[in-house]
């Protein structure tokens, strides 16, 4: 494992360097092996490890590249490793919402257009009347995944998206046995979207902590009934 780490090291620094960019493709197995003064198996196996973490694309027939490195592909990962929870860390996944998603609020409130804006009230819209658990989680989901979109920061955007997976059950659960967790979530999403419509930055955070701060109170209480 040493010896292939330090190959996983040696390809990682080539691109840090910028000595391979996004896209590029790797040398030849057995050139880029001497060159790093590696064996091929070692090399094969730190190819393998970075094509896990989306850091490297091995295509059969054509060679190995360099993917595009996009925040969003590399944290695809990080969901993964997420979705292995246990559902006593879930608060633990609450408290990161509540630091990383009114901080995006705000910037959105600061950087939307007004046409990204309008797709939020057209998400809020199309919320059925009497949903189903099911449609007001996807909803709530697409809600804030565009406002973190409208971030304008796309590792921010990673990060949250990467949250949506670990809290989806408790918002279920929250759903099916909170009374008025559809109102409540109807009223707080309308008063997020007006506080950006109108620009409100500072109003728009609070917001966003309230919501996400609403949903943990009330899993820490139905933890400690349990």
């Amino acid at each position: 494992m040493a010896v292939t780490d330090a190959a996983i090291d040696k390809i990682k620094q080539m691109i840090v360097s910028g000595e391979l960019a996004p896209g590029d493709r790797l040398p030849k197995e057995a050139d880029l092996a001497e060159r790093l003064g590696l064996s091929r198996n070692s090399l094969r196996e730190a190819v393998r490890a970075l094509s896990l973490i989306n850091v490297l694309d091995v295509r059969q027939g054509d060679g190995t590249y360099v993917t595009s490195l996009e925040p969003g592909l590399l944290l695809d990962t990080l969901s993964f490793v997420l979705d292995l929870h246990q559902d006593d860390t879930v608060l633990q996944f609450f408290e990161v919402r509540r630091i990383l998603e009114p901080a995006a609020t705000a910037m959105a409130a600061e950087l939307m257009k007004d046409d990204e804006i309008e797709e939020l009230r057209v998400i809020l819209e199309s919320l059925p009347e009497r949903p189903t658990i099911e449609e007001l989680v996807a909803n709530d989901l697409r809600f804030h995944q565009r406002i973190a979109q409208g971030s304008g920061n796309s590792v921010l955007c990673s990060f949250i998206e990467s949250l949506s997976g670990p809290t989806n059950r408790a918002r279920v659960w929250r759903g099916l046995t909170q009374e008025g967790a559809l109102q409540k979530t109807r009223e707080q999403h309308m008063a997020i979207y007006e506080a950006i419509a109108a620009r409100q930055a500072d109003i728009a955070r609070s917001w966003a902590t309230v919501h996400v701060a609403g949903v943990e109170s009330w899993l820490r209480r139905a933890l400690e009934l349990d």
